[in-house]
């Protein structure tokens, strides 16, 4: 009798051990009795029937999932191999276990085939410079598949773009054309303003002619503080024109005829 009730006490320890099951606060347990889906329980103690009721743990955490890279042909016929990397997390952990086997796997491939897809799509410069549209683009895709699932995907990042030889080749001499020419711009247009500032100083000297005369000192001036052995003194046009009219008057009377 004693070990009668020996074993029924062994069996029920063994019994409520099994049905015992400690979920933490980031998981939730998706129960199935006899094979038909219950409301998914936790986080804390959860009790379970043994043979009965089978219990699969769900990670309610952000989930990353580095995307390998892919061969990508752009929209203008260069191929380029693109990484990325993607976040998701289960929002209801009963659809993630009923509506997909495995939805870590399928999350990798449809976001894998959307890289390519929406990379397809694109033509390089649009995938060099326009990273944050290519990555809503992108979310916004996947999100809409896996939503079904019971995943919501928060944020879609491109993490590397590898160019072939050549391609970066030409994108480094389109660069540097792109700088000269930069360059040359912004020099003729420093030019054209020098040309404009002396235009205007030359206007304003030939309405009052004074002014002349001073920077004409003021250059004697900024001579003198050098330490030259040779000086030279611009001269005035106007001292000579006194000089000029005379030899036309003296030209003049030479060539009358002599009576």
């Amino acid at each position: 009798m004693a070990s009668g009730i020996g074993v029924i006490l062994f069996i029920f320890v063994v019994f409520l051990i099994g049905s015992i099951k400690i979920l933490n606060e980031y998981e939730r347990g998706v129960v199935f009795r006899l094979g038909r889906l219950t409301p998914y329980r936790g986080p804390g103690v959860v009790f379970i029937i043994p043979m009965i009721e089978r219990l699969v743990r769900i990670d309610l955490r952000t989930v990353t999932l580095d995307i390998p890279p892919q061969d990508v042909i752009t929209k203008d016929n260069v191929t380029v191999k693109v990484s990325a990397v993607l976040y998701f997390r289960v929002v209801d952990p009963s659809r993630a276990v009923t509506e997909v086997a495995n939805y870590l796997f399928a999350t990798m491939q449809l976001a894998q085939t959307t890289l390519r897809s929406v990379g397809g799509q694109t033509e390089l410069d649009e995938l060099l410079s326009q990273r944050d549209k290519l990555n809503a683009r992108i979310q916004e895709i996947v999100d809409a598949q896996t939503e079904p699932w019971g995943i919501k995907v928060t944020l879609v990042e491109l993490k590397n773009i590898d160019l072939p030889q050549d391609m970066q080749r030409a994108i480094a001499a389109q660069a540097e054309a792109e700088r000269e020419r930069r360059a040359k711009v912004i020099a003729a247009e420093g030019e054209f303003q020098a040309a404009q500032r002396l235009s205007d100083a030359a206007e304003i000297m030939g309405k009052s002619p004074i002014t002349l005369q001073l920077r004409y000192l003021q250059t004697l001036k900024e001579i003198a503080t050098d330490h030259n052995s040779t000086t030279v003194f611009p001269l005035p046009i106007d001292l000579f024109e006194p000089f000029r009219a005379f030899a036309k008057a003296a030209a003049a009377l030479d060539e009358k005829p002599k009576g």
